[in-house]
């Protein structure tokens, strides 16, 4: 990736929020902008000049991975390190003393704040800011749609293998760790969040975790799922039925897909998040399931699993084309079960493409 030219069009464009600097300290965002991988750093972002610091551990990795800033091995934590090389540096900015400094303030602890503070004493103003790298990495480029593709399909793949495990009297748990050993062994670097497989009764928990309940012998299983490959997230959930369904059961899945498949086609450059959550959930009043759908309708995916936009209603945020979302509508009865049916797509200027492989039809087991 072109970290060198990504960091250099930023640098440009932070300067009109009326700062001299920016402090970066989350790690997604430093390794968006220069490349960096590691678990230690912190990047301060110049129009002059960017520079990255680390410590000792991630000598040899910096050096390879960094791109478009300088590179300091320091002998104390990274934050300390930036903050004393900022008050060594204020005066040499080419005449513009960098005293108006930017921290992420949703990143940044309490603790680190009062350290910074303390370290560069009056010389900086600190000035709190909010999603500037976030927004920038809302679009992706052709290159980050190639890694989650790649993403994606290897996470769809790990479907077929909860295919062959997932039966009455099977745990949850051993559901899960099937799938993420299949995981490990395609390449993944690691799954995107906690499986989860949800059966029976605790279908109807949005985030149930898979646990050591077994499978009954009727009822709905969420699997929600997704690996992380090459830095990049994917996320997919299906949700299959043991046993014969009854018809109040197929009807709510139908009525979760239908919802789904109404978002997806409101999906298009131009369209307001808003927009394609109030398509999802036209359905389900429609079909007087609104009150068991409990969460955001999709979200951003990228370095991180959820990212901006956040697809929800009261949410101002416009689709531009290389926006990755989820789609993710969900049915939630307490006492009876779920259903959740979601989809990775790209958002293009005539409508999106699904990223997410394989059918939607009702599966019975």
């Amino acid at each position: 990736m072109d970290h060198k030219g990504r960091l250099k069009k930023f640098a440009d464009v932070f300067e009109g929020d009326h700062l001299d600097a920016l402090l970066v300290t989350h790690l997604p965002n430093i390794r968006y902008l220069c490349g960096f991988t590691g678990t230690a750093g912190v990047l301060v972002v110049r129009e002059t000049g960017s520079v990255f610091f680390t410590d000792g551990r991630y000598t040899e990795q910096a050096r390879a991975q960094v791109q478009g800033a300088r590179v300091v091995i320091a002998s104390k934590p990274p934050l300390a390190a930036a903050a004393e090389w900022l008050v060594e540096n204020k005066g040499k900015s080419g005449g513009k003393k960098p005293r108006r400094l930017g921290i992420e303030s949703d990143h940044l602890t309490v603790a680190g704040r009062t350290q910074l503070a303390s370290l560069l004493r009056s010389d900086f103003r600190l000035r709190e800011t909010r999603g500037l790298v976030e927004r920038a990495r809302m679009v992706k480029d052709a290159e980050e749609i190639a890694l989650l593709r790649a993403a994606v399909a290897l996470g769809a793949s790990l479907f077929e293998r909860a295919l062959e495990v997932i039966g009455p009297g099977v745990r949850e748990s051993e559901v899960a760790a099937e799938m993420e050993y299949a995981a490990r062994r395609a390449g993944a670097e690691e799954m995107s969040f906690p499986t989860i497989i949800a059966a029976g009764m605790r279908s109807a928990l949005p985030h149930g975790r898979a646990s050591r309940a077994e499978i009954p012998s009727r009822g709905f299983v969420v699997c929600d799922f997704g690996v992380i490959l090459t830095g990049y997230c994917s996320d997919r959930t299906r949700t299959v039925h043991v046993g014969r369904p009854t018809g109040e059961a197929r009807w709510v899945y139908e009525a979760v897909r239908e919802a789904q498949a109404a978002a997806i086609e409101s999906v298009r450059a131009g369209v307001s998040v808003a927009a394609v959550d109030q398509a999802a959930r036209k359905v389900l009043k429609q079909k007087r399931l609104a009150r068991h759908f409990t969460h955001s309708t999709g979200h951003g995916v990228g370095l991180e699993i959820h990212e901006p936009p956040r697809i929800a209603a009261g949410q101002p945020e416009i689709l531009r084309p290389g926006m990755v979302i989820t789609i993710e509508p969900g049915v939630y009865i307490a006492g009876s079960g779920g259903v959740r049916i979601e989809d990775m797509v790209v958002v293009t200027e005539q409508g999106c493409e699904v990223l997410t492989p394989t059918s939607k039809e009702l599966i019975t087991i």
